[in-house]
Formats: C-alpha cells, structure tokens, sequence
C-alpha cells in the first residue's frame, strides 16, 4: 500500500516502512508516535483514491526514531570590490521518523 501525505508542510510519498527525514516535531522525544491524518492519495493494488484535497477515514501511524540537526548549510554573501563578505550558517532541527501503518 502506497500513500502521499502532507506533514510539517511537505508532501511525501511513502509506503510501510519507509524512513523519512521531517521537519522537527514540536515537544517530541524518540520513541514516540505521530499519527498523520493529512493523506492526499491513497493506493493498494490496481485500488486508488484520491482526496478532494484528502481522503476521508484513512490515517499514517509512524514513529519518531531519533531528534537530530540536519547538515550544516553555509551562506556566504559578498559584493565585489566593497569589501564586503558575510559567511553564516544553519542547521535545521529534523526529526527521523518511520512509517509503521497505512490504515484505510
């Protein structure tokens, strides 16, 4: 069974299984479950629905394996012959979850 769900304002296709890396999910720990009731297409065989914008009575269980930091991105800025230069850098709050359950 395959489905595309909505969470942390990405969509995702996934199916049982799967590993994905999400935005942090706020006041999470490792080890606990989310439950995604934002599906947007649904498919099991030659059996597909899809959502007017989602499929009504159909849920993604997953859980959340570990709360990390994404790599770090580096922003650099310059304007030639200004001598100016800015080098910053980010990184991302994440959360690594795995799908166990599609349930329709």
């Amino acid at each position: 069974m395959k489905a595309v769900i909505r969470t942390q304002g990405k969509q995702f296709a996934v199916q049982e299984g799967d590993v994905l890396f999400v935005d942090r999910y706020v006041d999470s720990s490792a080890g606990d479950e989310v439950v995604i009731k934002d599906i947007l297409f649904l498919s099991e065989g030659n059996d597909t629905k899809v959502g007017t914008p989602l499929v009504p009575g159909v849920s993604v269980r997953a859980k959340i394996l570990e709360n990390k930091r994404a790599k770090k991105v580096m922003i650099f800025k310059k304007k030639r012959r200004k001598g100016y230069q800015r080098k910053r850098g980010h990184r991302q709050e994440i959360s690594v979850i795995k799908i166990e359950s599609i349930q329709s």
